[in-house]
């Protein structure tokens, strides 16, 4: 209880933050969020049923007394689209949190960085709460921190990739140099080693969908996030030891008969 997530001043129990897309189905989806032990899911503002009542909805499958939603704006090109959909999950009465993204390539789901800053700074004096999804790149995190960010959310790899951890250098970068807010490593974990490895790495969360909702068995793979999240982190704060060239005997030479 002593090693809380904090962000803006909001403590979650849980460094693992999931995803609501690309389940087969919305039980399958709420079976897999309890397996995670997440107590903070994202939601695509532009992709739920945020009004039609009579029609079934994801948010009827989220527990909201246990878990926190974080609106994204998911599908936005621009500064202006991701400020309108960001007031509209506001509006409907989902948070004042968002986490933003502004993708400046269909392709490779990449985040157009200026647009992303420029969104950010009027978000913030708006009132939001602003989680940027954003390229592995330390001026790009500062801008964002200056302009309000409450944390910065590197990519591993591509959206949706599964590819893990391209850049582990940038991320024990933006590591050392990031302290004012929580890092959280967002997007491109395959499976619980990649998990593992971010926490290792140092960062303070990391954020994942398609890993546990395209895996064969997306309950089992939550609970391997989970634990895999959980041992990351404490390798991280228990340090690990040196790496050397040569062998050292486990047990020393000293007092041995001779």
């Amino acid at each position: 209880m002593s090693d809380q997530l904090v962000i803006a001043g909001r403590a979650f129990k849980s460094r693992l933050i999931v995803g609501t897309g690309k389940y087969r189905s919305f039980h399958e989806m709420a079976r897999a969020h309890a397996a995670s032990g997440a107590d903070m899911v994202t939601v695509a503002v532009r992709r739920v049923n945020l009004t039609d009542k009579t029609k079934e909805s994801l948010l009827d499958f989220i527990d909201r007394e246990k878990i926190f939603i974080l609106p994204n704006t998911a599908a936005c090109y621009t500064a202006d689209e991701a400020i309108r959909t960001a007031r509209l999950g506001r509006e409907v009465g989902l948070s004042n949190w968002v986490k933003l993204e502004v993708i400046g390539d269909q392709q490779t789901l990449f985040p157009d960085t200026e647009q992303l800053i420029e969104a950010t700074r009027v978000l913030v004096k708006e009132g939001f709460v602003v989680l940027p999804y954003t390229n592995d790149d330390l001026i790009a995190a500062r801008k964002l921190i200056d302009a309000g960010a409450s944390a910065v959310m590197p990519l591993a790899a591509p959206i949706g990739s599964g590819l893990g951890i391209q850049n582990p250098a940038n991320l024990r970068i933006l590591r050392e140099r990031i302290t004012e807010v929580p890092l959280i490593v967002d997007a491109g974990v395959g499976t619980a080693s990649d998990a593992a490895v971010a926490m290792e790495l140092g960062a303070d969360a990391i954020l994942m969908n398609t890993a546990i909702a395209e895996a064969q068995d997306s309950v089992l793979m939550a609970e391997a996030m989970r634990e895999a999240t959980s041992a990351g982190r404490k390798s991280f704060l228990a340090g690990r030891m040196p790496k050397r060239l040569y062998a050292t005997a486990s047990s020393p030479f000293s007092g041995v008969l001779r």
